[in-house]
């Protein structure tokens, strides 16, 4: 019987970590969604190695699972683990630096052996050499006694192995006194035609409980109560998952049926794979040939009246340049969404960076206007998913999302909207009967033609790529009109400011810092300036690009220094230089295909005030 203390806290950060195939991003997601469905606010950041079949056992084949739970507001997944599982050595060499002082660090004794040492780039044990003084250093022989709770299951010997990330994740449930249950269910569904596998995950799960329970390393176990949250329906949602469902109750409140033409990217594909699974709502997949064709065949939906959709990431939208601008040439509404990563060309797929606002906002030729919106959460990644839709079907013209690979992995509790809490879409849809009508003629609230669909008797009209007249879609070489044309694709986007939010500053309403930043640096910031205590900063966030927030200058001039943070080398900086010369901007970076931690930033924002 367990004489171990329960202590109450109120937030703790979790890492697991191993080798691809040691299942850890199913582990860390199973502790998440347990967590989650006990009350608690959380924050996720699965680490993919770069390479598919790294060599097993090398520090580049590691995969992590970061989340960060708590009982007060969590907006970052935490700087640094309070809790390591480290599955073999490779995974405690990668995250050594990643650790607190005082840490509990849960080794599988089994694959410390010394080629596992080689491999990782050990000059010595460091479990023996006094590289892990301070921690709480637990060698659980893992893998023997997985081995040992199936030696009569029947499964083979791989079989049994891949079931020992849920010895891990026992252990854990039992340090901080998570259920067995919603896990053991998520078995059973999983394999519901291979029972002897569920069965045998589930038994490993309740041995390394109970080997939790009994050991005597660990004194004490840990509570934490539930957040107090707004009263609703939650559920644990990733970015990607949050996008797709965003763009589906756009499709559902604009009466226009959803076509996604894509092509798989890391780390946008999972939009993809979650869209495909609703075609009874109407929606249309297609997985082109490449990226080219997935944009082409989304702009011949929007034409035929389809709320059009392509997804990628940042090498694919540079190959889908010239089809955007045919979009926006042709005036057609079209949602282009970007789950950026590291750059350039391939670059780093599975790590995240905001590499890609520079060619969002000007990678076309000639001048090719777009909205440019970005997301700031996992789960806000459903509202702007709905929010471009909305902007690009009632302005006819495309809207590029950006989000980032940190968000479309990432997961957080989302409370799930009343769809009549949704603000309307209205396409403007050509009805017959409009006399003296022209294929170009614009309204005067949203600079918006009407959307003419095909077939509908007496309203057929040209469309293409070459410039066209002003009103009649007519080939134009004029070139007056072409300079008109040209003013008004512009005119067009600035004109979508009358219909966005004004920027709000969380913090100080004037004052010594603004921290300005945009899409998925926001946890990272809100957190860093909420810990500044009695500073005189403020945050401001980004989300609507192009166009800028109508209040964005005035909201500027009331700060002696303005810093924007970025995980790129300064793009964001670089396009409100040109938009707002008069104003100096300090700017902070990061290129490490890892979101900012909270303390590289509190001592940033410091030493600026001090100077």
């Amino acid at each position: 019987m367990s004489t171990a203390k329960t202590q109450e806290l109120d937030k703790v950060v979790i890492k697991f970590a191993g080798d691809s195939g040691d299942g850890m991003q199913l582990t860390g997601s199973q502790f998440t969604d347990t967590s989650a469905l006990l009350g608690n606010d959380l924050a996720t950041f699965p680490d993919y190695p770069a390479e598919i079949r790294a060599p097993q056992g090398t520090t580049f084949g590691v995969s992590g699972f970061q989340v960060h739970i708590g009982n007060v507001e969590i907006n970052t997944p935490g700087d640094i683990a309070d809790v390591l599982i480290a599955m073999n050595a490779a995974a405690l060499k990668v995250n050594l630096t990643a650790i607190r002082g005082g840490a509990t660090i849960i080794v599988d004794i089994d694959n410390f052996k010394h080629k596992d040492l080689e491999k990782a780039h050990f000059d010595s044990d460091p479990l023996e050499d006094g590289t892990l003084d301070g921690y709480n250093v637990i060698e659980a022989p893992i893998t023997t006694l997985t081995r040992e709770v199936l030696k009569d299951s029947g499964l083979d010997g791989k079989s049994v192995l891949r079931c020992k990330n849920m010895f891990a994740l026992g252990i854990v449930y039992w340090m901080f006194n998570r259920p067995l249950e919603y896990t053991e269910h998520f078995l059973d569904t999983k394999f519901i035609k291979n029972p002897d596998v569920a069965n045998a995950n589930k038994k490993v799960l309740v041995a390394g409980y109970h080997y939790a329970e009994t050991i005597e390393v660990l004194a004490s176990n840990f509570v934490i109560p539930p957040a107090q949250i707004e009263r609703g329906v939650y559920r644990n949602i990733m970015g990607n998952q949050a996008t797709a469902w965003g763009l589906l109750a756009a499709s559902e409140k604009s009466g226009r049926k959803l076509f996604l033409g894509s092509y798989p990217i890391t780390p946008a594909t999972d939009i993809l794979h979650e869209l495909s699974k609703y075609k009874q709502f109407g929606a249309k997949i297609v997985q082109a040939e490449d990226e080219i064709a997935g944009i082409c065949i989304a702009i011949g939906a929007s034409f035929a009246g389809s709320l059009a959709v392509t997804t990628t990431s940042g090498p694919g939208l540079a190959l889908k340049s010239e089809a955007i601008g045919l979009a926006i040439m042709a005036e057609l509404p079209l949602v282009i969404v970007n789950v950026q990563r590291g750059g350039p060309s391939t670059g780093l797929p599975t790590k995240t960076e905001q590499a890609d606002l520079i060619q969002a906002v000007y990678g076309r030729n000639g001048e090719s206007p777009a909205i440019v919106m970005a997301a700031s959460t996992p789960s806000d990644c459903f509202d702007f998913a709905f929010m471009a839709a909305k902007i690009s079907v009632e302005h006819m013209t495309p809207v590029i999302l950006l989000t980032d690979g940190y968000l479309g992995n990432g997961s957080e509790p989302w409370k799930i909207p009343n769809m009549k809490s949704l603000p309307d879409i209205t396409p403007p849809i050509l009805k017959e009967g409009v006399k003296d009508w022209e294929p170009y003629e614009r309204d005067a609230e949203r600079m918006a033609r009407l959307w003419a669909l095909p077939g509908t008797p007496g309203y057929e009209h040209r469309i293409g790529g070459l410039e066209k007249d002003f009103l009649t879609g007519d080939v134009s070489y004029v070139p007056e009109n072409h300079e008109k044309m040209v003013r008004m694709r512009e005119e067009k986007v600035q004109h979508v400011a009358n219909f966005i939010p004004e920027l709000e500053v969380y913090g100080k309403h004037e004052g010594d810092l603004l921290v300005v930043g945009w899409g998925g640096t926001y946890g990272s910031l809100r957190t860093a300036v909420s810990q500044m205590g009695t500073a005189n900063i403020a945050h401001a966030h980004f989300n609507y690009i192009k166009p800028l927030p109508k209040n964005t200058l005035e909201v500027f001039g009331r700060y002696s220094k303005i810093v924007v943070c970025e995980l790129n080398l300064g793009q964001f900086t670089k396009y409100l230089r040109g938009i707002f010369p008069e104003i100096t901007f300090m700017q902070y970076n990061k290129i490490q295909g890892l979101p900012f931690t909270t303390d590289e930033l509190t001592t940033k924002f410091k030493e600026i005030i001090a100077q």
